[in-house]
């Protein structure tokens, strides 16, 4: 009998949204490893492109595919074609996120749709396409959405209310699913080097790396920070910037559970808070 200790997502396949930086390329990287067939969906090819090329090297298998999820009709063609081609699909995970830290006072009403197309709609959209693939191909399957600490806060802005609306289409799926082979987990980050980058003011970003020793943050149009400065802030930040590898390796362990537990959500944090 052959070993799958270190593949135990062999014969698996997972779709990653998301999957060109941060959380979501580092749960499609170890997905990948643990031997999923893995299809990262994300804006920007060139970084999906380098993570294809590195599960390959360790010996599995996976595509990248260009991808916005505020497309309906893409998000939808793409999730129906993976499982027309594979005639299985066993894990989602619907990562893609942003965040806008303005206060609502003083909010952009576009920047809030922007959040709303994406966290929500994008992510329910995701759900239920990911739904429809599972039941069609008679596959026993997890989807896990990201949610965010924000979620847990009654005072955490639009970019929270949004989060609160990822853990109720959580909670609410669960209920509708009671009767499918399909688990439904919300995972709750706190505060880690890439979404610390993204969702928090960038003066903030810059005064706390300043005083981490790394001067001259060069973010680009979407607000992303280089991977090497993002490892680079973390390991300088660190205990209280949390390693998005972490996060990759919750999701291998709630994907891996047998089809009869259903972990509802998880929360994960750096060990400290942050000084903000």
């Amino acid at each position: 009998m052959s070993d799958t200790s270190h593949t135990p997502l062999a014969g698996k396949v997972a779709i990653v949204t998301g999957a060109s930086s941060g959380i979501g390329q580092a749960i499609a990287e170890r997905l990948g490893a643990a031997g999923a067939n893995v299809h990262l969906a994300g804006r920007t090819m060139a970084p999906m492109e380098a993570s294809v090329r590195s599960i390959g090297a360790a010996g599995g298998t996976a595509m990248a595919h260009e991808l916005d999820v505020r497309d309906v009709p893409a998000l939808q063609e793409l999730v129906a074609d993976v499982a027309a081609a594979t005639g299985s699909l066993h894990v989602m995970v619907n990562n893609a996120g942003l965040g806008h830290p303005a206060p609502i006072s003083e909010g952009d009403p576009d920047q809030w749709r922007e959040m709303l197309d994406v966290n929500v709609l994008g992510l329910a959209v995701g759900c239920q396409a990911d739904i429809a693939a599972m039941r069609s191909t008679g596959s026993e399957g997890h989807l896990v959405n990201i949610s965010s600490i924000a979620a847990l806060r009654r005072d955490s802005g639009m970019y929270g209310a949004t989060k609160h609306a990822v853990n109720c289409i959580n909670a609410s799926l669960r209920e509708e699913l009671e009767n499918d082979a399909i688990r439904v987990t919300s995972i709750m980050p706190g505060v880690f080097a890439t979404n610390f980058a993204r969702n928090f003011d960038r003066a903030l970003v810059e005064g706390l790396a300043g005083a981490a020793g790394i001067e001259d943050l060069e973010f680009d149009e979407h607000g992303r920070l280089p991977r090497e400065t993002i490892a680079d802030l973390q390991t300088r930040m660190s205990p209280m910037l949390g390693d998005v590898t972490q996060i990759a390796q919750a999701v291998e362990y709630v994907v891996t559970q047998p089809i009869e537990v259903n972990i509802e959500e998880l929360v994960i944090r750096p060990p400290k808070s942050l000084p903000l």
